[in-house]
């Protein structure tokens, strides 16, 4: 699948994708069910992924300038 989203919503995409990565890290390491944090860590995992295609993290970003 393609997506254009522009500039604007790319960056608000990638603003999104940050923040749900991010929030994830604490949840997994709060998760006592192992398959439950298997999948979050999946998750986390595509997440970022598709966060490196649109640039990386926010703060990659910022330390490149």
């Amino acid at each position: 699948m393609q997506l254009d989203l522009g500039d604007d919503g790319a960056e608000l995409l990638r603003e999104v994708l940050d923040s749900v990565v991010r929030d994830l890290s604490p949840e997994i390491a709060d998760t006592d069910n192992p398959v439950y944090r298997r999948e979050l860590k999946e998750r986390r995992d595509r997440l970022r992924g598709m966060l490196d295609l649109l640039g990386g993290p926010l703060g990659a970003q910022l330390q490149a300038r």
